[in-house]
């Protein structure tokens, strides 16, 4: 985990990378190399969680350092990294773009340059495969939260990318629908980047990140890490005040 990160290696690469944000150093000076298959970056409201999800996605871009996703600069790249990355935000509204299901999971492939006709015949496809043909002209208004992730999750789905970041996916969802999306979520073949402050969620991971006020506190195995953070945020816990958060 230690090996220096290079700028043509696979997989998402920062070096040195860091984040200002209004003023204030959010992320400093990260450097990761991350190849494994299932990835989970902890830590508590406030670290730089979404922060760095935002940066490896590239939807901002570093103040200083790289990021690379396979090779490519997520942040001016955008067209290229529609095949390589994915994301499933915390909340699906903030994801969806359209009124009508069909629209919202043909778009990503029509922005990949799928013409619009092909598209809806995958799309048309892909919801009889999962049992819901009557979602294709449905309104996304009609659907309750849970299914309003999974339509996220198959929008992400049909562009195949490699790797897909997940923030805090099964936060606010009550437990068959938990239960549903971690079935979901061990049967893909993609690599999975999974954020979150819950350390019960990383049980099964090849590597868990902890980010602590935007900086690398352990990384390694969910043995090597999990303990110290849980530990960490029952000394936390104990405690009266809340006046050492950033904001």
């Amino acid at each position: 985990m230690s090996v220096p990160p290079r700028a043509d290696a696979d997989g998402i690469l920062l070096q040195d990378a860091a984040v200002t944000l209004s003023g204030r150093l959010v992320l400093h000076g990260l450097s990761l190399h991350l190849t494994e298959r299932r990835i989970g970056i902890i830590g508590r409201n406030g670290s730089g969680k979404s922060t760095l999800l935002r940066l490896m996605a590239g939807l901002i871009a570093p103040s200083t350092g790289i990021v690379r996703v396979d090779g490519l600069d997520p942040a001016h790249d955008r067209k290229a990294m529609l095949h390589r990355l994915g994301i499933l935000f915390q909340n699906p509204d903030h994801q969806i773009l359209f009124p009508i299901v069909a629209e919202e999971l043909a778009f990503g492939l029509i922005q990949m340059g799928t013409p619009k006709p092909q598209a809806m015949a995958r799309v048309a496809a892909h919801l009889a495969s999962h049992g819901r043909a009557h979602w294709h002209d449905a309104a996304v208004s009609t659907l309750s939260q849970g299914q309003r992730h999974w339509l996220c999750l198959q929008a992400v789905l049909l562009m195949q990318p490699a790797t897909i970041l997940l923030d805090e996916p099964l936060a606010g969802l009550d437990l068959p629908t938990q239960a549903r999306l971690i079935r979901a979520f061990a049967a893909l073949p993609q690599r999975l980047i999974s954020i979150t402050h819950d350390p019960a969620t990383l049980a099964g991971v090849d590597r868990v990140i902890w980010l602590d006020a935007g900086r690398i506190a352990a990384d390694g195995t969910p043995g090597d890490v999990l303990p110290g953070f849980a530990r960490a945020m029952h000394q936390i816990g104990g405690q009266d005040a809340d006046a050492d958060l950033a904001g």
